[in-house]
């Protein structure tokens, strides 16, 4: 037994019968193939087609008296609205008494706008209507001389595991050019790729990267806007800004812009990188540098997409995405009272935290082959490590004493500055041993010195006081070691670098937590300077 659904279409099915006779309509074709006989048809009808749509079913009666029409009134405001269109035949097929051991069902894909047929295809395809998608057509449609038919589109799951397929080698292509080509191994890092690349292209929201200096943010930004302005999802500029160069006046001025004698030296009109990023995408790198005065008028840009330049009564659009960085913890800033909270859960709808070098340590060897291909690129001339000098290279980035404070450019530089000095195209260990030299005594000179008190800024004095000895040299030892590092997990492998070893299941960041919370401690508490409120 045959059961279609199907859409009257006042155009094709219906209008000045007289006049269409020797037209083609399609659900009268549908009931007129002896080769395809239907038992039942389910004709959806708009409410103002009703007394057209009963004439054709007259026609459709006498054409093939063996099937049973049921005529199902719908009504939809706007025929084109799909959120509209799909919640009307949602609803119809959910209430459907489905009964897929007596009967095939069909749902014909010729009539109806093409909103209501990507809907129909929706249901079937989701099998909320269990069945087969059917398309007609009229005589000669396919040349040949061919006559009116019909035919099922094949949803089979073999070639739709062929075409799933094919959109997977372009999602793998669009992370591989998120990691700028690099073939990281670590597991985290490249699922949260996965999940940047699935967001790049499915929205238009801010997004909010943060991470030590260094981790890639405005690199990950800029591929981001490459990303999408391939798929055509935007058209303007990439305009990245460092917030931490702005100051004053000069900054209201360089994003929102300023009118014409606006303050002393607007001698012209300045439009302001707002409005340059229309249609595009705003990079506001260390977005936590931002004053006061500058975050409320860009939640106001964020929100209505409109804004007023300074010293100007005229309002400027601009519809722009954003992507905002930071190197600090902007909740810790939220609580110093340093950076709104209601801009904060505006720009943070998606958040990603970029892991810095130490955390990402599979990746190093990745990476200094991914430098030695751009030095190539540059500078004309191959360039490789010798055996020996390598494994020596990798035993340093991979010991506790390779701090990498400056995470991906740390590793970058230092992979060209050997590359220059191997004239001969090998760099070997006596390079090698120089550059880990170089790399030690610059961390040395960059190490932070806590403060002598640190703890009396952390822990009230009754607390401080009830602690022993031991429990107060250890907590200050620990403190010292977080103030040094860039992550929780950073400083739990240093912590924790002996013992983590003979464990199966390795969670540094979790002891370091559950320790410092014995304390009333935080992560965020120790690199602010206080104690959690």
């Amino acid at each position: 037994m045959n059961i279609m659904f199907g859409l009257f279409d006042p155009e094709l099915d219906g209008g000045d019968l007289s006049g269409r006779l020797n037209q083609w309509r399609p659900t009268l074709s549908l009931l007129s193939h002896v080769d395809l006989p239907v038992s039942r048809l389910e004709l959806l009808v708009q409410r103002g087609h009703l007394e057209m749509a009963q004439a054709a079913i007259a026609e459709m009666a006498v054409c093939s008296p063996e099937t049973r029409i049921v005529c199902h009134t719908i009504h939809f405001q706007d025929p084109w609205d799909f959120e509209e269109v799909f919640a009307v035949l949602h609803d119809i097929v959910e209430d459907y008494p489905f009964d897929p051991d007596k009967a095939d069902y069909f749902a014909h894909m010729s009539a109806g706008t093409h909103v209501a047929r990507i809907c129909l295809f929706l249901l079937c395809e989701s099998r909320l209507l269990p069945g087969r998608m059917l398309q007609t057509y009229p005589a000669d449609a396919y040349g040949q001389g061919a006559e009116a038919g019909w035919r099922t589109i094949d949803l089979t799951l073999a070639r739709y595991d062929r075409l799933a397929q094919r959109f997977e080698r372009r999602k793998a292509r669009g992370e591989q050019f998120l990691k700028s080509g690099i073939a990281t191994e670590n597991p985290a890092f490249n699922r949260m790729i996965d999940e940047i690349e699935t967001v790049a292209i499915a929205s238009q929201h801010p997004i909010l990267l943060t991470g030590p200096t260094g981790a890639g943010k405005s690199v990950l930004a800029q591929r981001i806007y490459e990303l999408k302005h391939q798929r055509h999802q935007l058209t303007g500029a990439f305009v990245p800004v460092n917030c931490a160069t702005l100051r004053g006046d000069a900054a209201m001025s360089t994003l929102f812009g300023h009118g014409k004698g606006a303050f002393t030296g607007a001698i012209n009109v300045r439009e302001g990188l707002l409005k340059t990023a229309d249609q595009g995408l705003l990079l506001l790198d260390e977005i936590g540098e931002l004053g006061p005065e500058e975050q409320a008028m860009l939640l106001t840009a964020l929100e209505k997409g409109r804004f007023y330049p300074i010293g100007s009564d005229r309002e400027v659009s601009s519809d722009f995405q954003l992507i905002a960085g930071s190197n600090r913890d902007l909740r810790i800033e939220v609580r110093a009272g340093r950076f709104r909270e209601d801009l904060l859960a505006r720009i943070n709808l998606w958040h990603f935290d970029l892991p810095g070098l130490r955390e990402r340590s599979e990746d190093i060897t990745p990476n200094i082959v991914f430098e030695l291909d751009k030095f190539a690129s540059r500078n004309g001339r191959q360039v490789n490590f010798n055996r020996e000098a390598m494994q020596r290279y990798l035993d340093f980035a991979h010991s506790p004493s390779a701090m990498w404070r400056g995470n991906f450019r740390d590793l970058n530089a230092s992979v060209t500055r050997m590359a220059t000095l191997a004239g001969s195209g090998r760099i070997d260990t006596q390079i090698v041993e120089r550059e880990i030299s170089r790399l030690e005594w610059s961390w040395i000179r960059e190490q932070p010195i806590a403060p002598e008190s640190f703890l009396d800024q952390l822990l009230p004095s009754d607390t401080i006081d009830q602690l022993d000895l031991f429990d107060r040299l250890q907590l200050e030892q620990v403190v010292k070691v977080c103030l040094k590092c860039v992550s929780l997990s950073e400083a739990g492998r240093r912590l924790f670098g002996v013992s983590r070893t003979h464990k199966t299941s390795i969670n540094d960041s979790d002891r370091l937590r559950k320790y410092l919370a014995r304390f009333g401690l935080d992560w965020g508490a120790v690199h602010s300077g206080r104690h959690p409120d």
